[in-house]
């Protein structure tokens, strides 16, 4: 889980953002300037401007999927006029990693728009070099203020790699490289067993993906100044709602 702080990965981050900061001039150094007032809707002004902070950001997708729990949707900036204005530059203000599942769509359960998340998706939020440096790309490149970890229930890819590693047959193919992302995760769903280790096991690997971005040689010191919150979540397929397991920023 990229937990080794690899030379080469380190080296790219020390070199290449210096060198993305020019490369990406039309990206993220436009996002930087964007309206701090806020982001369009169809008339071009939003009610609603950016989150800055972490509490706010967070707030603003936990509003979100309270309106997606209860049904009162807003859909935000989801017109060809929000669509033209983020196509010469963007400000996320949150990042989103979460699983490849079909069921957990994040711009659509954290009723979000156009162009407010940079989201990856991974089979059960599995990380290394090249998905850590996604998930980096926002807070370092453009002011994002808060990363959401969010796990889900019934996760397929957790549940696949729990009985890969409990019965010791590895799975097919590039399979194999996600039961080796998530067997650290394995560990406590192990020792602490219960009525349902594979929840046991898709809760712990939120709350271990969070502390390792949280702690992340890049992402520590904007978490300890207060720029950037690392939240772990975990989505309920029964009823829409997003529980906070680490992180919430006060």
């Amino acid at each position: 889980m990229d937990r080794t702080g690899r030379p080469e990965r380190r080296a790219f981050l020390a070199g290449g953002f210096a060198i993305a900061a020019a490369a990406v001039a039309g990206c993220s150094a436009t996002e930087a300037v964007v309206s701090p007032a806020g982001t369009p809707s169809a008339t071009g002004t939003s009610a609603a401007p950016r989150p800055k902070t972490p509490a706010a950001a967070f707030a603003r997708l936990m509003d979100g999927n309270k309106r997606w729990v209860s049904g009162d949707l807003e859909h935000p900036d989801r017109d060809p006029d929000r669509r033209e204005f983020v196509a010469q530059e963007q400000v996320p203000f949150g990042s989103v990693l979460s699983c490849i599942d079909s069921r957990v769509p994040p711009e659509l359960l954290f009723d979000t728009g156009l162009g407010d998340l940079y989201v990856m998706r991974t089979g059960g939020e599995a990380i290394g070099p090249v998905v850590t440096g996604s998930v980096e790309y926002g807070p370092m490149t453009s002011g994002t203020p808060l990363i959401v970890v969010l796990g889900h229930q019934r996760c397929g890819a957790v549940a696949a790699a729990y009985k890969s590693i409990r019965d010791s047959k590895p799975l097919p193919g590039n399979l194999q490289s996600i039961v080796e992302a998530l067997r650290p995760a394995y560990e406590p769903a192990a020792r602490e067993g219960g009525s349902d280790p594979v929840e046991t096991m898709a809760r712990a690997q939120v709350k271990l993906t969070a502390e390792d971005l949280r702690s992340n040689k890049d992402l520590a010191p904007l978490v300890k100044k207060g720029a950037l919150a690392v939240v772990g979540a975990y989505y309920s397929l029964d009823t829409g709602r997003v529980e906070i397991l680490t992180g919430a920023p006060s």
